[in-house]
Parts: C-alpha cells; structure tokens; sequence
C-alpha cells in the first residue's frame, strides 16, 4: 500500500491484471510521477478519502504506475497529462479515462464505471485510436516539409511574448534549432523569451513550462531530458550568435545539472526536481537559500542521461568548458558500462524494478536507443572517436530488433495490458532517423542514411499536420536532402584544427576527427557532391567552409 494513501496499490503486471479478470473488476490506471505536484494532491485529497479508497479496494483492481519508469505504459495511457486516471477492463482496453480527479468528481465516475461495467462489460472497452491505426501515411520527402515547418512556426509564433502558440509555453528546443538557422530574428526572440521567464535565476536550470501566454504560472519543475536539451539549444544559439546572453542561460543549467541533478552514487544524472514551495520563490536569496531543497528524484534513466550528456559535450564543444566535459565523460562511462549490453540494448534505468523480458534481460525501447545513438555519436565528434564501436551497436540492435516495416516501433509488441498492440512513437522514429544521417557520415556507411531516409519517408504523407514540437521532422528532412555539412579533419580531438571545425556556426554540420583518408594535419569540406581543397589552419578551414556553403 502506498503510504500516502488507502488504497492497496498494485504493481503493474500480468498479476494484477489476472485478478481483475478472475475477480471480474475493473482496473483503475493511476499514472504519477515523482515531479507532480497535481499527482500528490490527488494523493491528499482524493486517493485519501477513506470511502474512496474503500470503494476502489473493494471494487476495483487498484494500479499504480510511474511514467518514467513505464514509459511504454506512459505512452499508451496518457489521458494528456499527469495524474492521469484510467479505468480498464482486464484485458487492459479502455474504459473511460480522466486527469486530476477531486473527491467529488472521483465518486461520480467511479458510478459512472460501475454502472457501465455491470450493463456493458468488456464490451464498453476500446482500443486506443494510435493502436488501432498502425501504419501511418508515408510520402514523398521533398524540400516543401522544410518549408511548410518554417510556415507553420511563423504562423504561431507569439509576436508579443515570444514563443509559439498561446498557451501553455514550452521552451521547445527542438524548435528552437529548427528556427536558429531559417529565421534567426523570430527564434532568438524566442530563445530571449524561454531564458527570460523560464530559467532560474537563483539555481539555475529551466522550469517545465508555463501555464500562460505572458510566460506566467510557472510550472516549477526542472525534468533531466527537458533541461539537457535545452543546454545544447542554448550552447547552439552562443554558437550562431557568440553572445553571452545564450552562453549564460547553458552555464547555469549546466551547474544545476552537475550539482543538485548529479547522483555521485550512481556516476550519473538523476531524473528530476519536484517544485518547491511556492512562497519559497518569492525570498529574497539569503532566504531562498536557507529554505528547504524541494526533492530529487534520484532515479538514472538512459534516455534523459544520453540528451545531458549531448547537451553539455555540444556545450564543451564552443566552450572548452572543462566541467561539461568531466561531468559528460563520468555519465557517458555510466551509459556505456552499466546500461549498454554488448549487443547494443540500452537499458531503461539501473533500478530493478524497471520492465524487462521473460528472461529477465532489458527491453530495448526506441526512445533510449535513439537518445544513446545521438550521444555516442555526438561524442565520438567532440571528444571520443571510439565511441563510433559503441553508437553502430546501439544502431544494428536497434534495426534488429524495432524495425517493423519501413518505420521503428517504441518497443516488442509484448506484455501485459496494450503493451502488446504496437506503436510507432513519431517523435522518436525522428530522434532515431536524425542521429542515423550523423552515424552514416561518422562510419562511411550509407546504409544508415537508407534507413533514416526510409522512416522519415514512412511519416511524410501526415507531414503538412505536424506541430511545432516536431521541428526536428523538419530538421532531418532538410540534413537527409541537402546533405550536412561534414568537416573531416586529420587531427586529434582538442587539436586547434577540430576545435576550429566544431567552432564553424552550423549547428546541423557533423565534424569528423581522426579522418584517415586525409593528410595528417589538414582538413576538408563536404556538402553533398561538393568538396573542398584541404585546409591547414583553422582560418583556412573557415574559408573552405564560406566557399561551400555559402
């Protein structure tokens, strides 16, 4: 039971689920996270109330799930936010599902499901509409979804306050980047607008998001993923502009992450950071600093460690900032040592508890092999050209196991509830096919360039449809057509030549070191069919670069 409440939580399993069907009950879903504050009132104010509880005990098989340990779980429950609260038949289809819920509007659907339950049955249950549609509609890539990307976010940008849309406002890195090289006025407007409002400035590290259009009621809680792509936007927009007011914002999240999000334990980033207090923000600094640390969940996942990791060496990277490097090279010995298996399965947590096959052994899921690719690659750019060994193994493992069709699923179709239905999670199709164009350039292997090219073709018929949150779509399309630009240098890593290569303001480029079909020493340009002649010095190299791409 959980100790903040009476109701007789179970774990999610096939145990609790063939309960419920020799019970006959419904099952209610309760997706938490450790960071939510909404999920711990719900606690206190609902799941506490003794005949609620009662009534969920006695009549229901009552479920709990945290999403960040259960992120297939997340991805197939999600009611549009956390808590989310879910009734289910056994067999784990949909009933009817909510968020927050207080007491009064628990009791009624909790009469509404009875009722429904005991006239209908399994019969009232439904399969979610992305698990019934499984393929989505492929297309043509062609230069208009860069096009209609950029459209779309001038559409919706926020001339008064910055950002886009309304509300709520999202920092949206990936946006961000995806602006930073097609309208640099409207996404530095943008970048000022996320570091202004949602940056902290006493600890440092961004804020979730905000509740309204003048980037008020700030929701405070600072999520890893969330914080270490936005020190590589950040780190990205220093690189195109060379101002402090985008270097400062990734130093002080990179001292949040390496300090209050550090796990010394574990040689690792932890997931979260709860909100405080709310009347904590409003002291002064010597008072801030004597109040209460709101609560770390010290938890090590793969996929929100492999984006701090690509934050802060794409940080170093401009920088040569030596505790963004130390602190990336401690977590990448972790990904690689104690979540990476030697055929390229990267784990989800270093907890136990988390969901793994009959055998016991981790269950690759696609949004961790695609954030571990982008930061093998990424470091053996910046900083370890032997990280390559480790970044084809996360691909082939991948390919082996998640490639279904012409696109990848988030996991096996297997387990209990709708963990057996497949899905195919766009966002992370897109991390995936991104980080496979670097991998291509990085190993020679055009192979890899034919597999991001391939699931990048297998969403494009929805393409005009996609939101701003999947710039990236936009970003991988144009890399994938165009080309990057590669700059393969004959040199160590650190060398004044690399240094220079990584310096180079495009943020899109892949930097090769170590290159062997070069003279020591020296370095090149590619665009696709263009290359350059060889470059001896970093002021040559810049010319190089300025002669191809324009």
């Amino acid at each position: 039971m959980d100790d903040t409440t009476r109701v007789e939580w179970r774990d999610w399993g096939p145990e609790a689920f063939d309960d419920a069907a020799a019970a006959d009950r419904p099952v209610l879903l309760s997706l938490t996270a450790t960071w939510c504050d909404h999920c711990h009132e719900m606690d206190e104010e609902t799941y506490s109330e003794p005949r609620i509880a009662a009534n969920l005990n006695d009549s229901f098989v009552p479920v709990r799930v945290d999403v960040d340990r259960h992120p297939r779980v997340r991805d197939r429950y999600n009611m549009g936010g956390f808590p989310s609260t879910v009734f289910l038949a056994p067999d784990g289809r949909v009933l009817t599902g909510a968020g927050y819920l207080g007491p009064d509007g628990m009791r009624q659907v909790l009469d509404s499901v009875r009722t429904m339950w005991e006239t209908k049955g399994s019969d009232a249950a439904r399969v979610p509409r992305p698990l019934r549609e499984d393929n989505p509609p492929a297309g043509e890539l062609t230069a208009e979804i860069e096009q209609g990307m950029l459209g779309h976010l001038t559409d919706t940008y926020d001339e008064t306050t910055g950002g886009w849309g309304e509300t709520p406002k999202f920092p949206l890195p990936d946006a961000l980047e995806f602006a930073l090289k097609r309208d640099r006025e409207m996404a530095l407007r943008s970048y000022d607008a996320v570091g202004a409002n949602l940056l902290d400035e006493y600890d440092g590290g961004f804020y979730r998001f905000a509740t309204d259009r003048d980037w008020s009621g700030l929701q405070r809680e600072k999520l890893l993923d969330s914080n270490g792509a936005l020190v590589r936007a950040f780190a990205n927009a220093y690189l195109h502009t060379g101002k402090d007011e985008y270097r400062t914002p990734a130093e002080r999240t990179v001292e949040f992450l390496t300090t209050t999000l550090w796990n010394d334990e574990a040689d690792a980033f932890a997931n979260s950071q709860a909100p405080g207090e709310d009347d904590a923000y409003s002291l002064d600094a010597t008072d801030r600093a004597a109040a209460a640390e709101p609560p770390v969940d010290e938890g090590v996942f793969a996929g929100p460690n492999a984006l701090a990791i690509e934050g802060l060496l794409t940080y170093y990277a401009y920088t040569d900032d030596e505790r963004a490097r130390r602190y990336a090279e401690r977590a990448l010995a972790t990904l690689r040592e104690d979540l990476l298996d030697e055929e390229g399965i990267v784990a989800h947590a270093r907890e136990e508890a988390v969901e793994r096959d009959a055998d016991g052994d981790a269950i690759p899921l696609l949004t961790n092999q695609a954030r571990a690719l982008a930061a093998l690659t990424t470091a053996a750019s910046t900083l370890e050209p032997d990280a390559i060994a480790d970044a084809t193994a996360v691909a082939e493992a991948t390919i082996d196991r998640l490639h279904d069709e012409d696109s990848f699923l988030d996991g096996p179709a297997e387990g209990v509830g709708l963990c057996d239905r497949p899905l195919r999670p766009l966002d992370a199709n897109v991390a995936f096919a991104d980080a496979l164009i670097d991998l291509a350039v990085l190993t020679g292997d055009d192979r890899y360039r034919d597999f991001a090219r391939e699931t990048l073709e297998a969403f494009a018929g929805a393409s005009d449809r996609f939101g701003v949150q999947i710039a990236r779509y936009a970003t991988a399309v144009s890399r994938l057509l165009e080309g990057p630009l590669v700059i393969r240098v004959a040199a160590d890593p650190g060398s004044d030549l690399h240094r220079a290569a990584l310096r180079l303001a495009d943020h899109e480029k892949v930097v090769v070191p170590d290159a062997d079909d070069l003279e020591p020493g020296t370095a090149r340009v590619e665009r696709g069919d263009h290359v350059s002649a060889p470059a001896e010095t970093p002021d040559e190299l810049s010319e190089r670069v300025q002669t191809i791409h324009g």
